[in-house]
């Protein structure tokens, strides 16, 4: 059992979620508008869901407000379709995404693997020649410096680094970190792909190589 919190200014999407959810023994709590938030302590939940087209503040600045107090997995439920959006998402801390209309099992399913993920049990560290990862912490270190990764971000970089050398399609990576299978997810593994060559390249360190037709691979 999880308690994850949801919020979204439509009343029917709230209700919907939350059935599905308890069904699957979860614990929901339901905010119409980023207005309602206030006096809820948003630390103690272990996944929340975020709108993103909500009046007053709308999901993409309140996820970058709430990246500043959570640790937990931060899902967008978005009817935007456009790559641009989705970027701008993720870019915000958001680990994934879930467009509108979505049935019952996507929720479950997206549900479930991400709580997997955020689960899973974490060796001490993992060294290479230009860096260290700090696996307990979820911390990607660079020549003595600390990288300021999303957690979508490190999880994708512990991922190649742990598989060092082998090649991974897009769908495979998404499958392997999220849990959840990615054939119709290619935009949020290249833009976190992306993300992550931007902020190493500032420390002169590129790991990440494109495999051309194939994927890509943790190479030093």
């Amino acid at each position: 059992m999880a308690n994850i919190l949801v919020v979204d200014d439509d009343a029917a999407i709230l209700t919907m979620i939350s059935r599905i959810l308890n069904k699957d023994g979860h614990n929901v709590t339901t905010v119409s508008g980023s207005t309602a938030l206030d006096g809820i302590r948003v630390d103690g939940f272990d996944m929340i869901l975020l709108d993103v087209m909500m009046p007053g503040k709308d999901g993409f600045a309140l996820c970058e407000e709430l990246r500043g107090i959570v640790d937990c997995p931060i899902l967008f439920l978005t009817a935007k379709s456009e790559e641009s959006s989705l970027v701008y998402g993720l870019e915000k801390g958001a680990d994934d995404y879930i467009c509108k209309p979505f049935g019952a099992a996507e929720l479950r399913a997206r549900v479930a693997a991400h709580l997997r993920r955020e689960r899973r049990e974490h060796f001490i560290g993992l060294s290479f020649a230009g860096s260290r990862f700090n696996l307990s912490a979820k911390q990607l270190v660079v020549n003595g410096e600390e990288i300021a990764l999303t957690k979508a971000e490190y999880l994708i970089c512990e991922f190649l680094a742990r598989n060092h050398g082998q090649v991974f399609s897009k769908e495979q990576i998404y499958e392997q970190v999220f849990g959840f299978d990615g054939e119709s997810n290619d935009t949020t593994i290249t833009t976190h792909i992306k993300n992550i060559r931007m902020k190493l390249e500032g420390y002169h360190y590129s790991p990440i190589k494109t495999v051309w037709g194939i994927g890509y691979k943790w190479e030093e």
